[in-house]
């Protein structure tokens, strides 16, 4: 096994943390100062780890290995939520740093914009991987406040640059190391989790249309409250989706923005985000079949009128059955009994690594099962724990 060192991995770890701290988490979206600090920070200890480092021109930083192969990839991003966790990307691509430092030929990688903050939908994964047009990029927005992602990418100093292109043929597999943001490891008292598969996130916009007017002046039978149907829309999808959703599936309202946003005016507009998720396409179109017709049964009762849009479909992965022998057979050397299989319900870089190179994910707690919230956190002996089964396992798959 690797000469792991486990405590320069959390020098690594708390040392990213600082950058941006907020609480005890971190507040680093993506092109922030903060975040392009990291990412300087990141090809300074990687060429001290002996990679060649680069930052292309969407954010995404390499770091080859300068040796011969076989070569794995290993990594995910450093950019955060507003105001969130510490451990969320980060441990993926410090875990990387860790098995470079241990002298195993892997080139590690920070995805530009995995959590969203543009429209655009894993914005560094995507370009990797040769799967994004330049037309996206023109039009992309940042999701809270609608700067153009150009105008971001000038202003982070990344105009310019050439994009990065992922070569497949240089690599045995992408390896990506996270926690779980979940409650199933902690709960079943294990220490590692090997990822069977990833959910696909679909995304979707609702509109509704009614009529401003007076809160007092207009009587109930007036109305055309476009607040009110987006409440009563919401409410019907959360009584079917359970006839119609697979056994891990998940829907949320993430955001209701009701227009003008008065109150003493009846809302003229409701426009809605909402997203569901699953690992198998099947269901996810049996939910979206679903959505539609709830659309259609809104526009048929309510004096508003519901527009649906699809704002993106995700594609789910599978792990790569070779990778998750390698990752379980080395959760058995290193825990034994301590692990298990399980389905991540969150989407990650891996998903989109998958569809041009084998990938595969490992899994640590999280304590109480949060994320994407400055209070997520994982015991340090868990965080040395999944380093050292990760180590096992691309030990493995580059001897393989």
């Amino acid at each position: 096994m690797p000469a792991i060192d486990a405590a320069a991995f959390l020098r690594d770890l708390h040392a990213l943390r600082e950058i941006g701290r907020f609480r005890t988490g971190v507040h680093r979206p993506t092109y922030s100062p903060q975040d392009m600090e990291s990412r300087r920070w990141l090809m300074d200890r990687m060429a001290e780890c002996g990679l060649d480092p680069s930052i292309d021109g969407v954010g995404t930083v390499l770091g080859r290995h300068p040796g011969p192969g076989p070569h794995l990839l290993v990594g995910s991003h450093i950019e955060t939520q507003n105001e969130a966790g510490w451990l969320d990307g980060a441990l993926g691509v410090v875990a990387g740093l860790a098995l470079a430092r241990a002298g195993l030929p892997v080139d590690v990688v920070a995805f530009a914009d995995e959590e969203g903050h543009f429209d655009v939908g894993f914005l560094g994964s995507r370009s990797a991987i040769g799967d994004l047009a330049e037309a996206e990029i023109d039009a992309g927005r940042n999701s809270h406040d609608g700067t153009p992602l150009r105008d971001a990418l000038a202003a982070a100093g990344l105009a310019g640059l050439p994009r990065l292109r992922l070569d497949p043929a240089r690599y045995r597999g992408f390896l990506e190391m996270h926690i779980e943001q979940g409650t199933r490891l902690e709960g079943a008292g294990h220490a590692v989790g090997i990822v069977t598969g990833i959910v696909a996130i679909w995304q979707w916009r609702i509109v509704i249309e009614g009529g401003q007017d007076h809160a007092g002046g207009t009587t109930m039978a007036e109305r055309r409250d476009a607040g009110l149907a987006a409440v009563r829309l919401l409410a019907a999808i959360d009584r079917e989706f359970p006839r119609l959703c697979g056994e891990a599936s998940t829907w949320t309202t993430g955001r209701i923005v009701l227009d003008p946003g008065a109150a003493s005016i009846i809302p003229g507009r409701a426009e809605i985000l909402f997203q569901f998720r699953d690992v198998a396409v099947p269901v996810l179109e049996r939910m979206e079949a679903g959505l539609r017709a709830l659309v259609r049964e809104s526009n048929r009762r309510e004096r508003c009128t519901a527009r649906l849009e699809a704002v993106s479909r995700a594609t789910p992965a599978l792990c790569d059955p070779d990778l998750m022998r390698a990752l379980s057979g080395a959760a058995e050397a290193i825990c034994p009994g301590n692990w298990q299989a399980l389905p991540s319900g969150a989407g990650h870089d891996a998903q989109n690594l998958a569809r041009i190179m084998p990938a595969a994910m490992l899994f640590v707690p999280s304590i109480g099962g949060v994320s994407h919230h400055w209070a997520e956190d994982t015991r340090e002996e868990d965080l040395v724990q999944g380093l050292r089964v990760l180590g096992e396992a691309a030990e493995r798959i580059l001897a393989g």
